[in-house]
This record gives structure tokens, C-alpha cells and sequence, in this order.
């Protein structure tokens, strides 16, 4: 079937030339060919993503086409035409290209395109979505996957990325485009004589600092902090600078060799601030200039990561849940007008760490589903209920949102609350590592790990299911010594109670994620990415010491680890 595929992009006329090309040099490799042509890239409910290249299953000018198309009729028949779609793009290959290209498709059907001239975070297009009272939404970009990624991650109109509702009406019209190389485009001077085109850049940006201002919770706070930032050569050096400066911290030091954009993020193994070596040149500056903080964020700027200085001076990176612990306890200690049905919201791969921090304070919380669109689903329904009002959201992969003039994770309003939380915790002649062990030695000593099993191609995929079935069909009553209290199936949307041999539906969406209960809170949860040939595993424990909840989580990776089987390829 692959060759198929092949023959007829060979022989399509028009080709693009520089697709031609790559094709040509990929001739003599049937395996390189058969996996830019077994199947077509795959529009998942939050878009695209892929390697860059020819072929059905990589990202170039006409999937790209196909996956407008599909948007376009969509908006059509939610009648959206008139309100435009606003587009983003990051520091990678092709991205302003694909950008532009979507918007030629868009013409095609008299739909506005409201285009940054230049890159921008993804948060700010959530928000340009909103400022601008558009239909819906485009950021492309590939997150902190390898340079050789990119993607086409759409918003909807509150400018949150699209729940599964959305994505399957859109994925059905995406389906429907019988062939992507024939996809009708507009030409861009035309686009832009006739206002289909149209660049956006200052008043945006001007709006979005503004809201920015509300970010903080304490103006009285003496700001004296020495902070070292890192753009990690994507968006979002200009907004974090200039967010930092309005708000009083004017002693920012950037990370200059990683300040310009660059799609081969040369200075990094890995755009991922998630990752200790994304901070090696943070620290090197922290070090010489007596740091108190260190951010780094990636490529579209919406995550972002922290470090600290311990007693000693050593600088040590703060998972995503340790981060969102200091900021949610900041968030709410110092807040003096806590509403009465405030609420955290948090994904169920999240540490219970928030959950125990929010109860502490009266402040309700929830789980949804991993992913950020969630999050933000939640938020417009509880702001057309009124049942809640939204306090913070966060999630373990390094996504926060403190306002939500965006709908998505703002790593660009992260940084400005973190700043704030680690000027408070300095006037308390502590650094942000030693009011984490306070906020332990308070609560507990939660600790969770993630492992990541990559499995490329179609037996990849086949293996990651096979792992699935294991664990989902298996009577699973005990892990590494510990009673399984509870089995979350949520792609059956089930909770089993396995001592009590009783059952209860859970309440949210369909998704192949499985999550053990342990006792002792502990937990453990399995879910393949939807972005990346990966299979995650989550850990999560809690204990008197910190020393006592390592040799729990090590010894509950052992135990999963060892039941793993990968059939060899």
C-alpha cells in the first residue's frame, strides 16, 4: 500500500521541488520510504505532529494543506468565516512557511487569517484568539520534540486547544480531503490585497502585557532578585523580559548563547526545560552571578522550568510538581480575598502534592484527563456555571496557568509568578529549595518520577498496545509489595475496587490511560503519548522522609520495569 502512495506523489506534476528532491535521495531506502508512506499523519485531537519531509506521514506544505482544508470546513459550517483564525508560529524549520500556507488555504475559503509576523509563544496566541475575537486558532509548532518535528495544534474560539468534542467534528473534515496534493491555495499577494491576510504583531502584544500585570498578587514584595533566564533559542525571550521588567525584576540575566531562535537548538541535546541539561549554561551564569532563580522555557514557551540554589549553593532543578507546589501555596497563602468556590484544577498524572496544599487552604480541586486542553475545557465551563471560580491550573509537565486571558499553559506568566515566589521566600532569608522542604516537612513527602519507553514505526505502536493489554487485562492485586487499592481505566471510563469487588464510572472523556492505587499513597499510571511513539510511565509516592519515598518510587519502578516486555523487532 505504502508504494502506492509513493508512485503518486512521484507522479504528480506540480510537485514541490525541494519534496521532489528529498524524495530523490531517499530512492535507495525502503525502509525510510515505507515510514513517510505506510499511513497518513495522523490528525489526533490536538493536531499534527511529525517529522519534517515528503510523504503522507511527515509534515510538509500539503499535509499541512489537507489539515487546513479540514479546518476550513469546519469552520464553515459552525458559520465562524467572518471571525478569522489566529496564527502563531515557533522558531523551527518551516514554520513561518506552514503558517502562510495555512492562510492560503484559509482564503481559499474567505476566511481571515490574522498572521504574527514573527515568532511568538503559544500562549499569546490563545490569547490572541481571544483579543481578537477569532474563530479559532493555529499555533504551529512541534513543542520540545527534536528539530527534525513540527506540528498544527488548533484552538478553538475561547482559545483553548480543541477538546475531544471539537477534534473529532474537525478530524472528520480533515478525513474527508481524498487528496492532499490537490488542495486548493490561494495566492498570498492577492490574500493580502484583499484583507484575507492579515499581519498582526504590536497590539497584541500591548494587550497581552497588560493582562500580564494582573499576574502578580503582592506589589509590596521587595524585589531584589538575580534571576538567569533561558529562551532555549525559541519564542518567548521578548514577553518574559519584558514581563519581568514591568513588574519590578530588573535584574534578569539571559542566557545569550541561547537567546536567539534556532531550529537546531544547537546548544542542547533536548529544547526541554523538563531535562537537566536544558539548564547546564543556566547554571554556569546562576553561578557566577550569584543567582537566585533560574527559568528556562521551551521552544513556544509554554512550559517552563525552574531551579534553585540549595543551603550549599548547588543549583537543583525543580520537577514540574515541586514548581507548581510553591507557586499553588504562594497563590493561595497570600492571597487575601480567596473567593468561596475557588478551585485548582490538575490532571490525574499530577501530584496529590496540590491537592493536599489546596485542601489545607478551604480551596476545592479536580482532575481531568492529561493535557492542557482539559484544563482549559474546564475553566469555560465553570465560567458559564458559575459553580467555580478558577484559582490556578497546572500539570506535572511543566505547564502553568495563573489567569485565564489564556486558555492554554503560559510559561510566560509562570515566569513572572515564580519570580514573585522566589522574592517572597528571599525576604524570608530562604531560597525556593529550602521553602520546598518546608512546604514537605508540612504536608509530607511526596515524590513522583517519570519513564518514558520510545517505540518508533508499526511494531512500535503494536508494542506499545501489547503493554497496555497486559496491564489492562491482567488481575493486578499487588505492586511491589503494596495492596492495588484501585484500577482507573479511562478508556472504559471505570474505577474497579479491587478488595471491595465493586466498580464506579468515572467522569470524564475516553482516553487509553490506566492508573493503579496503591495504598500508603502510592500510585502508578501507563499512558502512550499522543504526540510522540512513546509509552510514559508515571510514578507517584508519599512517606515520613524524603529518603524513605526514594527507596518506595525506586522500588516500584523495579517492579513495573521487570514486568515489561518488549517483543524484539
Amino acid at each position: 500500500m505504502w508504494k502506492k502512495e509513493y508512485q503518486r506523489w512521484r507522479e504528480f506534476q506540480t510537485l514541490n521541488e525541494d519534496l521532489a528532491l528529498q524524495l530523490d535521495q531517499l530512492a535507495d531506502d525502503e525502509n525510510l520510504l515505507e515510514d513517510a508512506f505506510y499511513k497518513d499523519l495522523e490528525f489526533g485531537t490536538g493536531g499534527l505532529r511529525g517529522k519534517i519531509g515528503p510523504g503522507t506521514n511527515r509534515m510538509n506544505i500539503y499535509t499541512i494543506r489537507k489539515a487546513a482544508e479540514g479546518l476550513a470546513n469546519y469552520i464553515e459550517e459552525q458559520q465562524l468565516i467572518e471571525r478569522g483564525v489566529a496564527i502563531a508560529y515557533d522558531s523551527r524549520y518551516m514554520s513561518k512557511e506552514f503558517a502562510v500556507e495555512t492562510a492560503r488555504v484559509l482564503g481559499c475559503h474567505n476566511i481571515p487569517a490574522y498572521v504574527f509576523t514573527s515568532l511568538r509563544p503559544t500562549p499569546e496566541l490563545s490569547f490572541a484568539v481571544r483579543h481578537l475575537n477569532a474563530g479559532a486558532g493555529i499555533v504551529i509548532t512541534a513543542s520540545h520534540n527534536p528539530p527534525e518535528y513540527n506540528g498544527f495544534k488548533v484552538y478553538n474560539d475561547d482559545g483553548g486547544q480543541v477538546p475531544p468534542s471539537q477534534a473529532k467534528a474537525i478530524i472528520k473534515y480533515v478525513n474527508q480531503v481524498e487528496n492532499e496534493l490537490e488542495v486548493q491555495v490561494s495566492d498570498q499577494d492577492e490574500l493580502e490585497q484583499n484583507n484575507l491576510l492579515r499581519w498582526i504583531d504590536e497590539e497584541v502584544d500591548t494587550a497581552y502585557l497588560e493582562e500580564l500585570k494582573h499576574v502578580t498578587v503582592r506589589s509590596d514584595i521587595k524585589k531584589d532578585l538575580n534571576i538567569v533566564f533561558s529562551p532555549l533559542h525559541g519564542t518567548a525571550k521578548d514577553l518574559v523580559e519584558k514581563g519581568l521588567q514591568q513588574n519590578g525584576f530588573t535584574s534578569v540575566y539571559t542566557v545569550k548563547e541561547q537567546a536567539s531562535p534556532d531550529p537546531e537548538f544547537s546548544t542542547v541535546s533536548s529544547p526541554n526545560p523538563e531535562e537537566h541539561q536544558a539548564f547546564e549554561m543556566a547554571i554556569d551564569y546562576g553561578a557566577k552571578i550569584g543567582a537566585d532563580v533560574l527559568m528556562a522555557t521551551d521552544p513556544d514557551a509554554d512550559r517552563l522550568g525552574v531551579a534553585a540554589p540549595d543551603a550549599d549553593g548547588n543549583f537543583k532543578v525543580l520537577s514540574g510538581n515541586q514548581t507548581g507546589a510553591l507557586m499553588l501555596d504562594y497563590l493561595l497563602g497570600q492571597n487575601k480575598n480567596l473567593p468561596d468556590n475557588g478551585l485548582l484544577i490538575k490532571t490525574i498524572v499530577t501530584s496529590e502534592f496540590g491537592r493536599v496544599i489546596a485542601n489545607s487552604y478551604g480551596v476545592k480541586s479536580i482532575d481531568t484527563l492529561t493535557g492542557f486542553k482539559f484544563i482549559g475545557e474546564k475553566i469555560r465551563e465553570f465560567e458559564q456555571s458559575g459553580e467555580f471560580n478558577f484559582l490556578f491550573g497546572y500539570e506535572e509537565s511543566y505547564g502553568y496557568l495563573v489567569k485565564d486571558f489564556a486558555r492554554d499553559k503560559d510559561a510566560v506568566q509562570a515566569a513572572l509568578l515564580a519570580a514573585e515566589v522566589a522574592a517572597y521566600w528571599k525576604n524570608q532569608d530562604k531560597t525556593l529549595w529550602e521553602a520546598l522542604h518546608e512546604l514537605y516537612e508540612k504536608h509530607g513527602f511526596f515524590l513522583e518520577d517519570l519513564q518514558s519507553m520510545k517505540l518508533e514505526g508499526k511494531s512500535g505502536a503494536a508494542a506499545i498496545q501489547g503493554i497496555m493489554d497486559d496491564f489492562r487485562n491482567a488481575a493486578i492485586e499487588e505492586v511491589a509489595g503494596k495492596k492495588v487499592v484501585a484500577i482507573e481505566d479511562y478508556h472504559s471510563s471505570t474505577r474497579k475496587y479491587v478488595q471491595e469487588k465493586r466498580s464506579e464510572e468515572i467522569d470524564l472523556p475516553n482516553s487509553n490511560v490506566l492508573k493503579f492505587i496503591l495504598e500508603d499513597d502510592c500510585w502508578f499510571c501507563l499512558r502512550p503519548s499522543g504526540t510522540e511513539p512513546k509509552i510514559k510511565f508515571y510514578y507517584g509516592v508519599k512517606s515520613t522522609s524524603n529518603a524513605k519515598s526514594q527507596e518506595i518510587i525506586n522500588t516500584l519502578k523495579t517492579t513495573i520495569n521487570n514486568r515489561i516486555t518488549v517483543p524484539s523487532s
